[in-house]
């Protein structure tokens, strides 16, 4: 028996010797104590020397540093990982400014291209198209017995990269690390799932190292049942468990949405947690530019799941007095084919909803000029898409021009922040999805905020899971924009950010969860009693990376 992190006690014994520097939840390396080291049989299996958890972490950092490559570094870092996750998740909470883009956007993105070549041992679990019938089994066969939260993808639109298949397996990874170095869960309580449902992607098929099924994407009737029985068999073996869903092309995620929200405990990160994310940074944008959100007109370019965003921006109104119609003719929406409007054919249900009458317009600088848009919002996943006319289109027609190039990596951006700030001459108010370091415009330092998802789903995960909460809701996501809007500083807004320090994600995930946690309560979704201090009830429960004591 021995006790975790957060002093409850686990029901297996503690490995003697060698066995527990091979696992990398006990393993502390160089810092078990003398003490430990005797009654643990690791007496002569380390070096002599006994060094802190925080003078690990300093060459763990300076190692790292060392490496040129993003790439090499993330590597890095999973390695560190596999072998002590206690060090990797203080290194990564006490540099994470400079460690998230490593770790995920824009990283990842080259880690998912390269995976079949960086593979080096398996995390998670893999489903195929080939185990039906089985999925309950492969479930039962994950070590833990706790999970509480799962993130899932089949591979289809990785990023703005398009279909990579089983590689994508590397986006479900990271967003775990995510959810316990900004939202404080547990490791163990994570697990991420790649459903391999094959590829359409034909290079990568005939690749000698692809890890995944070579074959053509499963479709229609057979997909869906396939993903009927993993929600069936999380709710089976993991009773209660969250399911984000990731990086499914844009009709299955909201097919699959609306298919599970009733039944289970489920919600898209790229549909509601980019809607927050965008929601949160117009709402700030409106305290920089004067214009409050009642009074912006968006628009998007990219069509897909960007219309969540724009079904979150009109929840909003709506809580403002704004009628529905009028709400949602604050939305517009721009795509390959131009300017959505009604009559358009081809269009999806989710896409008539935003369809305005107005004529057609075939290229965005023209439809900049013609809606006299606030906001030009970014989803597009198409890299340089907002050109120095676009941008100056954007400026001619607003004092303070609000621009999010939020598409990653950064290959994928719509325009850089150097880029905005050129072309509008220093007016613009900008965020985009990949990082990019502070501009100087006019002898003035103006901030480069990052629209990361990761300002959302790791406090939305905390607020669920600690609270036990058994749906997810469009409510919640309100709320989450809400409070992080509310968590950017003074200091940050008058520095040109619409969003919170990277540093303080941790700070800000326990306020989206506590907003996220009391809606929950209001909607009456959650199983545990409402604390007295629901704050201090959040924060009590939290994963710190810090070493245990073993006896």
């Amino acid at each position: 028996m021995i006790e975790d992190r957060r002093g409850q006690v686990q029901d297996r014994r503690l490995p003697h010797g060698v066995h527990i520097l091979h696992d990398p939840r006990l393993n502390k390396g160089t810092a078990f104590t003398e003490g430990e080291r005797d009654s643990l049989g690791l007496r002569g299996l380390l070096p002599h020397r006994v060094f802190t958890q925080e003078e690990q972490e300093h060459r763990a950092i300076a190692n790292l540093r060392r490496l040129a490559s993003p790439l090499d570094k993330y590597l890095f870092l999973v390695a560190l990982l596999d072998r002590n996750e206690g060090l990797f998740y203080r290194t990564v909470v006490d540099n994470l400014a400079e460690l998230l883009p490593i770790l995920y956007t824009p990283t990842v993105g080259e880690a998912c291209r390269q995976f079949g070549l960086i593979f080096r041992r398996p995390r998670g679990l893999y489903v195929s198209a080939r185990d039906r019938g089985r999925v309950r089994d492969i479930l039962r066969n994950w070590p833990e017995r706790r999970v509480a939260f799962v993130v899932v993808t089949d591979g289809e639109r990785i990023l703005g990269l398009g279909d990579l298949g089983a590689h994508g397996m590397g986006i479900p990874i990271g967003k775990l690390t995510l959810y316990t170095a900004c939202g404080g869960l547990d490791p163990g309580l994570g697990l991420p799932v790649m459903l391999d449902v094959g590829t359409e992607n034909e290079p990568l098929r005939s690749d000698p190292l692809y890890i995944g099924l070579p074959e053509p994407r499963l479709r229609g009737p057979a997909y869906y049942e396939l993903l009927d029985e993993f929600i069936e068999a999380v709710e089976e073996v993991f009773p209660g468990a969250l399911v984000q869903f990731e990086d499914f092309a844009t009709a299955n995620a909201f097919h699959l949405l609306a298919r599970y929200r009733t039944r289970a405990c489920v919600f898209n990160d790229d549909i509601q947690g980019t809607a927050a994310v965008v929601l949160a940074g117009l709402l700030n944008a409106g305290r920089l530019t004067g214009v409050p959100l009642a009074q912006q007109r968006i628009l998007f370019a990219g069509a897909g799941v960007g219309v969540g965003a724009a079904d979150l921006i009109v929840a909003a109104l709506r809580a403002r007095g704004i009628g529905e119609a009028e709400a949602r003719g604050r939305c517009w929406f721009f795509d390959r084919d131009g300017l959505i409007v009604q009559g358009r054919p081809g269009l999806t249900a989710q896409q008539q909803a935003y369809a305005h009458p107005h004529g057609a317009v075939a290229e965005l600088t023209a439809a900049v000029r013609a809606l006299r848009p606030t906001a030009l919002v970014g989803l597009s996943g198409q890299g340089g898409l907002f050109t120095e006319a676009v941008l100056a289109a954007m400026a001619d027609v607003n004092e303070r021009p609000v621009v999010f190039a939020m598409s990653n990596p950064t290959s994928q951006a719509e325009c850089t922040a150097e880029q905005a700030y050129r072309a509008t001459r220093g007016r613009a108010v900008f965020a985009s999805g990949s990082p990019f370091g502070a501009v100087e415009w006019d002898g003035r330092r103006r901030a480069v905020s990052q629209a990361n998802n990761a300002y959302v789903f790791p406090g939305l995960g905390l607020g669920v899971v600690a609270c036990r909460i058994r749906r997810v809701t469009d409510a919640m996501f309100l709320a989450a924009a809400e409070a992080l809007a509310a968590a950017t500083t003074r200091v940050e807004l008058e520095q040109g950010a619409v969003y919170p320090e990277i540093s303080r994600m941790p700070e800000v995930s326990l306020q989206v969860a506590e907003a996220v946690a009391r809606t929950g309560y209001g909607e009456g979704l959650a199983a545990v009693p409402e604390p007295a201090d629901l704050r201090s009830y959040l924060r009590a429960a939290l994963y710190e990376p810090t070493y245990p004591a073993y006896p």
